[in-house]
């Protein structure tokens, strides 16, 4: 099954029910947008020989045109890679050249600079994500193209500790396993719901829209794109019954709007949290403003969206005698899942303390051309989450730490070792480690401890520069800590704890 006949049955079954909006403007209805991406995905097969099995790459803001390549590249047979849009074009050029990309779709104001960073050459095609430049690449409609269910549709790129990026391969098969999931355990969609695109498409917005065209929903995208309280607040107004995702921070400013009011509350269907670790605190408040609508769950690239999760009853029933320890886990595993604490010496255990594992059919199929990666994530058909926890007798999930150096930064994930190797660059430090830090605003920032080299007069300006020039904005050092040495143990490991 093509995960494109998600949008091809609700054409066919809802074709006049509107599909996306752009702000308050009607853009497409189902039948047209199906009609559009058969015929973009038709382009793609006759222009460029984009088929099963070929990698189209997506690099760009929230937009309806970000829907219409994604659902082109399936009836083309291909896979998309959605980078995100806060990459540096160095960055996703490296992850093009990974992948073997094809295609790349990008805003034309940015295709000279990503250009400027290729060294594939003219084997990768850099088009334009506009609608009009799209609209001069359609051609005769496609049916969606016969591809076997295990296939790879979509390509999550995250960093590991090493900084290197790892494409983390989803299939039909997961992406159709996460949106009935979806139906099963959130909410049942109708054509009379909304999802906005608040989050960017390249992440959980973009998976958390299929279960939503499934059911013929509405899908908004805000003008411009984004994330303003405000402006979700008024659009809430005007569509109702609304989910969105949201991470943590981004929840925060929701429910402190002053624009929030009884008819926002009321039109607000479900707020999917994650991205970041969500606190009782945090938690308790979102409950006293908005009630039971806040749904906290637990899923990372390699399992999307779906590993566990607090049902909304159970947020509902605050007279529970365990409703503080249901608020401090990341609930119980979603359905069609198994989780488990890995045991190296033994079979996976359903409760206890470690390595929490995951099994399912969500669950990635490995890494895009990387088996030693894929090796030591996958055993025996588990997923090995990198995350420590805690499994209770009644299956309630409490994550305890990260067996990785990890900085989750507003949503956004910061891996320390591609921000050092980037510091390293500079002439004047000697050395550098990097960790997270609590922050009252984003959750954690980014702290650069430096050891500068001897009569170095390197800054904190110097290195912001550096890494504007080579990273995303979002991943570079908060603050810049000049010290004399770095803490070492006698095997010279840096003590991270200590810093």
């Amino acid at each position: 099954m093509n995960i494109a006949s998600v949008l091809a049955n609700t054409a066919r079954a809802q074709g006049d029910d509107p599909a996306v909006f752009l702000g308050e403007r009607p853009v497409w209805t189902y039948r047209e947008m199906a009609r559009r991406a058969a015929a973009l995905g038709g382009g793609f097969r006759r222009r460029f020989g984009v088929t099963r099995g070929d990698h189209v790459l997506l690099w760009g803001p929230n937009s309806p045109e970000y829907l219409e390549v994604m659902f082109a590249a399936w009836f083309a047979g291909a896979a998309i890679v959605p980078v995100n849009v806060a990459l540096h074009q160095r960055e996703v050029a490296s992850i093009a050249e990974n992948c073997g990309a094809k295609t790349c779709f990008v805003p034309m104001a940015k295709i000279g600079a990503l250009e400027a960073c290729m060294t594939s050459g003219p084997h990768v095609r850099i088009l334009p994500l506009e609608r009009t430049a799209l609209h001069d690449l359609h051609g005769d409609e496609c049916d969606h193209a016969e591809i076997d269910i295990s296939d790879t549709a979509w390509i999550f790129y995250t960093s590991g500790t090493t900084g290197r990026p790892k494409g983390a391969r989803l299939s039909h098969q997961s992406l159709l396993a996460m949106a009935l999931a979806y139906l099963a355990d959130v909410d049942f969609v109708s054509a009379q719901d909304s999802f906005f695109h608040l989050a960017p498409q390249s992440h959980a917005a973009g998976l958390l829209m299929l279960p939503h065209v499934m059911k013929g929903a509405r899908n908004v995208v805000p003008d411009p794109a984004g994330f303003d309280p405000d402006e979700v607040c008024r659009l809430t107004r005007v569509f109702g019954s609304v989910t969105s995702f949201m991470s943590p921070t981004m929840l925060r400013r929701f429910i402190a709007s002053p624009a929030l009011d009884a008819h926002v509350i009321a039109g607000t269907r479900t707020i999917l949290c994650g991205g970041a670790p969500l606190y009782v605190e945090d938690m308790k408040r979102a409950l006293s403003v908005l009630g039971p609508k806040v749904w906290n769950g637990y899923g990372q690239g390699e399992s999307p969206c779906t590993i566990s999760a607090l049902p909304k009853a159970w947020l509902a029933d605050t007279s529970h005698p365990d409703f503080e320890r249901r608020l401090a886990s990341v609930g119980i595993a979603r359905s069609g899942l198994e989780i488990a604490v890995w045991q190296e010496d033994g079979p996976p255990s359903r409760t206890g303390e470690g390595e929490i594992a995951v099994r399912g059919p969500i669950v990635m199929s490995g890494y895009w051309g990387n088996e030693e990666a894929t090796a030591a994530a996958m055993r025996d058909g588990w997923l090995l989450t990198g995350d420590l926890g805690v499994i209770d007798a009644d299956g309630l999930l409490t994550l305890k730490g990260r067996t990785k150096e990890l900085i989750i930064s507003g949503g956004s994930n910061i891996y320390p070792r591609e921000v050092e190797e980037v510091l390293l660059r500079h002439p004047g430090v000697a050395e550098v480690a990097v960790i997270g830090a609590p922050d009252p605003k984003w959750g954690e920032k980014a702290v650069a401890y430096i050891v500068a080299r001897d009569e170095s007069e390197v800054t904190a300006a110097d290195l912001d520069t550096l890494c504007l020039s080579n990273i995303a904005r979002f991943k570079r050092p908060k603050e810049y800590r000049f010290v004399p040495t770095l803490p070492k143990n006698n095997a010279g490991k840096i003590l991270r704890g200590e810093l």
